[in-house]
């Protein structure tokens, strides 16, 4: 039987990358004795470090060109290209590296560099940016509420584009991969007892979103929810974000541990401190992470921790956490006419993330908390 050396682009973004994996151990299962290396952008390459899926990374800077790339794809080989993203540049890239079947979705210019176009499936919903004017519209005369099913999910992008491969259509849970060792290393990194059978639960907080501030709940809600929570709990929290966050993560720090917290490394920022490996690792730790949705919210649900997501300017059917459905996961939302509108800034007031209250956001937090501590007493954690 002919092994063949199938090459995957990857997306560009954390939280779609996570959505990506499905798709990747899908076709895993279907072509066991292939060949399969994923082409990622250099900032998640750490993503991908021993999945199971994957026989091997290439990655490419930031700024690298079409034609450097190319040259790299040319000297492996590849007999397949399954290109994930929609982009013109990704279609060229497999064309230029001379890779033979080239499959991917039949966007606007770059069907000539396709070998099989892979039409857009049923279920697609896009994710149309509405305008300002669109937004009043909808607050001045709502619509009637519609339900988008299961199969919206964006995770079904992506196994599509597999199928065309032989991969079965039946969605997974996403899945990152971190080790135990990872997870030592992580607990010993900032101090926290992973190992230790009573420990105080440890609480992951996440209060930014590349994308902008239409996708982020109040700074303030997320501290005085994280005060409380402390006071009911005892809890550790630590606090996550990349380096552009680290002044959000500092001032989110200096207002808990004014609240004289004992002792102070009961709260700590990790952000832009950790590589997304040590991120991961450290997401893995947390019993609970409370985020806005982003993409330090899928990885969590992607190494296997309850989260609870606020979506504000986003639809939870097409890109939340984790397998639609799971109830591992609370998805907290208020019913807006305007939202979703998947704008960067909200042009009127903010009503869709502003109406979800830091009480509810406590009580969710806590339910999780409950679950995960019910299901350690049945199957107690690996750390």
């Amino acid at each position: 039987m002919k092994t063949e050396k199938i090459l995957v682009r990857g997306v560009n973004w954390l939280g779609d990358a996570v959505m990506s994996s499905p798709a990747l151990l899908r076709l895993r299962e279907a072509r066991p004795f292939d060949h399969l290396v994923l082409l990622t952008p250099a900032k998640l390459a750490d993503l991908w470090t021993g999945h199971p899926a994957l026989d091997g990374v290439l990655a490419f800077a930031h700024g690298e060109s079409v034609f450097s790339v190319a040259r790299r794809l040319r000297s492996h080989r590849f007999d397949i290209a399954l290109i994930l993203p929609n982009s013109p540049r990704s279609a060229l890239e497999a064309f230029l590296g001379r890779i033979p079947r080239r499959v991917g979705y039949a966007r606007r210019w770059r069907k000539a560099f396709l070998t099989e176009l892979v039409a857009p499936r049923a279920g697609e919903v896009l994710m149309h940016r509405r305008s300002a004017r669109e937004v009043s519209q909808l607050i001045a005369t709502p619509p009637t509420p519609s339900v988008l099913p299961p199969e919206a999910h964006h995770l079904h992008q992506y196994l599509r584009l597999a199928m065309a491969l032989g991969a079965q259509a039946e969605a997974i849970a996403p899945l990152i991969a971190v080790t135990r060792e990872e997870l030592r290393q992580i607990g010993k990194r900032f101090g926290f007892p992973l190992e230790r059978r009573q420990r105080p639960r440890l609480f992951g907080l996440n209060a930014g979103a590349a994308y902008g501030p239409a996708k982020c709940w109040p700074l303030d809600r997320f501290i005085a929810a994280a005060r409380t929570l402390q006071e009911r709990t005892g809890c550790h929290w630590w606090i996550f974000g990349g380096p552009a966050d680290t002044p959000q993560a500092n001032a989110i720090l200096r207002e808990l541990r004014a609240a004289h917290y004992e002792p102070p490394e009961s709260v700590q920022s990790l952000a832009g401190q950790t590589s997304l490996r040590e991120a991961a690792a450290a997401l893995q730790a947390c019993d609970v992470v409370l985020t806005n949705d982003s993409g330090p919210m899928h990885l969590a649900a992607a190494v296997g921790t309850p989260v609870v997501a606020l979506f504000g300017s986003t639809a939870p059917e097409l890109t939340g956490p984790g397998l639609p459905g799971d109830p591992r996961h609370i998805l907290l939302r208020t019913e807006t006419p305007c939202a979703p509108c998947f704008r960067r800034k909200c042009p009127v007031d903010f009503r869709c993330l502003a109406g979800i209250s830091v009480a509810r956001v406590v009580q969710a937090v806590l339910d999780l908390a409950k679950q995960r501590e019910h299901e350690g007493a049945q199957h107690p954690r690996h750390r």
